[in-house]
């Protein structure tokens, strides 16, 4: 089942977010082998793009294979965020996304990310100056239900006035800037603002297994569905999520063997496109993704960041899995403030 965002057909209705710190080059290559259709780079900054911020551009790294690829706008000054826009396009990225959902109490002070719920004047204006920049690929919009108002109207009014000027697709993340990631994602709320408008609508929030992909379509009835952790050290769900939505049989839980082996390819791309130094660093976290809840994890977890290089780090990771009972119950999803 496909899922249409402007021009941009996509071949499933399941979209990996933009996760900071996470969802670079390494992992979306894992994510692409086992199932991911369109994900997104990290989230990145308007005012740092415009200025050809070495960090930034950094974050821009692609490889064939790794399409289509959504990039991800934050930013309050429509001019800025217009020029960063056209940068992206002409970089070759399949879509434009402007952040309307980061609650964090810096970029929000800042009067960015869901700052622009509580000034929808702005927010349109940024949306049309975006819209105007950006002609070959769709432009969509990520926010959140409200700034306060848990009701979904301050959600429902933003869409309306991106579908005014001409995006593609909006996607809702069911809790408040108030919220921050506290309680449960309100569905309820996703699915008023998918009555309000014609374009689709993508829900977001506590997706971490096929179960609640369900839940999100049977209560909102949005057109597709947004993770977040979930897909950290799993790749192995969005086939998953996949086969829930098409109301086909879940694909057989990973071995534990299989699990090995894509932790340490994803440490092999870690070193190939981020270096020997930056991959070390790296897998501290990524080990944890593929690793949490499970049996002396934290034993490795210490380990892993006591280790100096990545050989070592490959020699744990050997170690851990090789000893672990053939029957062993998947991971958990790692806690992360970051959907």
């Amino acid at each position: 089942m496909s899922l249409r965002l402007g021009r941009l057909e996509l071949s499933s209705r399941v979209v990996q977010s933009p996760l900071a710190a996470c969802s670079d080059l390494p992992f979306r290559l894992i994510a692409r082998e086992h199932g991911m259709g369109y994900g997104f780079l990290e989230m990145v900054s308007a005012q740092s793009l415009t200025r050809d911020n070495g960090k930034t551009l950094r974050l821009l790294r692609t490889a064939p294979g790794d399409r289509p690829l959504g990039a991800q706008l934050l930013g309050g000054e429509p001019e800025v965020m217009a020029e960063a826009a056209r940068i992206l396009e002409d970089r070759g990225f399949d879509a434009v996304d402007l952040n309307l959902g980061c609650p964090v109490k810096k970029v929000v002070g800042n009067g960015e990310g869901a700052a622009l719920l509580a000034d929808p004047g702005r927010a349109e204006k940024i949306f049309a100056a975006v819209r105007r920049a950006v002609r070959r690929v769709p432009v969509t919009v990520k926010m959140r239900t409200g700034f306060q108002d848990a009701s979904g109207d301050e959600a429902v009014e933003l869409a309306r006035r991106a579908e005014a000027q001409g995006l593609a697709a909006v996607t809702v993340h069911g809790r408040t800037q108030a919220q921050q990631y506290a309680g449960r994602a309100d569905y309820a709320a996703i699915g008023k603002v998918k009555r309000a408008v014609a374009i689709p609508v993508i829900g977001n929030g506590d997706v971490l297994a096929p179960e609640d992909a369900r839940r999100l379509f049977e209560v909102s009835g949005c057109d597709g569905v947004m993770i977040g952790r979930g897909g950290l050290g799993n790749p192995w769900v969005y086939r998953g999520l996949d086969a829930a939505l098409a109301g086909e049989a879940a694909p057989p839980p990973p071995s534990v063997a299989e699990r090995k082996a894509v932790l340490l390819k994803h440490l092999a791309l870690e070193v190939e496109h981020c270096g020997e130094r930056l991959a070390n660093l790296n897998m501290r976290r990524i080990t944890v993704w593929y690793t949490a809840g499970l049996p002396n994890a934290k034993t490795l977890r210490v380990a892993v960041c006591q280790a100096a290089q990545t050989g070592a780090v490959r020699a744990l990771i050997e170690e851990f899995f090789d000893r672990l009972p053939a029957g062993v119950p998947p991971p958990t999803a790692p806690l992360l403030l970051a959907e």
